[in-house]
């Protein structure tokens, strides 16, 4: 059974990663309809993927939350003109966004592979695709190199919120507090990694030269 804060991690995520698609497709100098519709894969692409690996339909097919929750987050960068910010106020603010969307999709994700009770490899995995499919799929547009690929503690949040989130359901913690307090552990180790350029030991190729 889902928790009460799926639904409210869920459209966190969803308009936290649409301010992220709408900053990048700015950014690129998109037209309306390219914004619109990087923004709109940014924030369903990865619960699209999660659900199609467990083979259910598509939230956003039966649900009309996403959407509202996407074109309303649109409707309100266009008119405040968030794009016309200075770059350094709009580079800071896409970091927080998309930590954000990253967190609150991982934490939605493994609701969701629990509710179906599985393992831990698959609540890692559902939480995974869901945290980081969207931005996967905006970066490959856009003919970026994928997050994933060059922020160490990007995909390796995604999957420490998973872990700690499993654990935490088998000890019997099912409380919001616990659920929320791990949606704010894990934004900060997110931001805090970014910020001091936090990385993963490297695979050096050249270390027996």
């Amino acid at each position: 059974m889902l928790l009460p804060e799926f639904t409210w991690l869920y459209l966190i995520g969803t308009a936290s990663f649409t301010v992220s698609g709408y900053l990048i497709g700015a950014q690129k100098r998109f037209d309306v309809l390219g914004v619109v519709i990087l923004a709109l894969l940014t924030a369903i692409g990865g619960g699209m993927i999660r659900d199609v690996l467990v083979n259910q339909v598509p939230r956003v097919f039966v649900d009309h939350g996403p959407f509202w929750t996407i074109f309303l987050t649109l409707l309100v960068a266009w008119v405040i003109k968030l794009h016309q910010r200075n770059r350094g106020m709009l580079r800071k603010l896409f970091i927080v966004a998309d930590s954000i969307g990253l967190v609150a999709f991982s934490i939605a994700g493994a609701q969701v592979a629990m509710s179906m009770d599985l393992n831990l490899f698959g609540v890692c995995v559902l939480a995974f695709v869901t945290a980081v499919g969207g931005g996967l799929v905006r970066d490959m547009m856009v003919n970026d190199v994928p997050f994933i690929l060059h922020e160490d503690f990007y995909g390796t949040v995604a999957i420490v919120v998973a872990v700690l989130f499993y654990f935490a359901q088998q000890l019997g913690l099912t409380a919001a507090v616990w659920v929320w307090g791990l949606f704010i552990v894990g934004l900060l180790l997110r931001l805090v990694a970014h910020w001091r350029d936090l990385s993963l030991p490297k695979v050096d190729a050249n270390a027996a030269d």
